[in-house]
């Protein structure tokens, strides 16, 4: 009778303690958000508002500065923005990868002496500088080699042309838009099936 009386005793304990202190601990601990986890972090922080692309007057101003350059481009055997630059890069490293492409662009190309000889590039420039500021916490997941050798490709094919190497990537904004709207906002899907690049 008397282990009975204990073992009630000390269930009873058991359950105030449960009650005051355990509770509390639960239902005040931050629960994680909806679907967290590295993947799904990684790839918010890749992505871009689909309005960023909706507006027309920008998409003007780039789609003619790019008119502008190619009128004056002579070599059409050369692509600086193209297909080639995602050889290797999986899918989930593609915005990345545009993000990186837009800062040369902007630094190397846009910020320099294009700005007086093109009007529209440093609206254009300040347009796409604003998208990389966006993209600023946008990391590549797994090998970063391959992102490295596209890149360094792209930019010592630039630095070959010389002048004209500039004036291509003035010529190709419009790709480089298109590209970085594809790549990195999520394309309506039609039927199931994913828009492929």
């Amino acid at each position: 009778m008397a282990s009975l009386q204990t073992l009630t005793k000390s269930f009873s304990v058991w359950v105030f303690f449960c009650c005051c202190c355990c509770l509390p601990l639960l239902l005040t601990s931050p629960l994680p958000p909806k679907g967290a986890g590295v993947g799904s972090t990684s790839h918010q922080t890749c992505r871009l508002r689909k309005t960023n692309f909706q507006q027309h007057y920008i998409r003007n101003r780039t789609y003619t500065l790019a008119k502008m350059a190619r009128a004056s481009d002579q070599d059409t055997d050369n692509r600086l923005i193209g297909q080639q630059l995602y050889i290797n890069i999986k899918e989930n490293n593609r915005c990345y990868m545009m993000k990186r492409i837009v800062e040369i662009i902007v630094k190397d190309v846009l910020l320099t002496e294009a700005r007086e000889k093109y009007p529209y590039a440093e609206e254009v420039a300040q347009f796409l500088a604003s998208l990389t500021s966006e993209l600023s916490r946008c990391k590549f997941s797994g090998n970063r080699e391959h992102i490295e050798k596209n890149l360094e490709e792209m930019k010592s094919k630039m630095k070959q042309l010389g002048e004209n190497g500039k004036n291509k990537a003035i010529g190709e904004l419009d790709l480089l838009f298109d590209y970085v709207e594809n790549a990195c906002t999520d394309a309506p899907k039609k039927g199931g099936n994913k828009k492929k690049n």
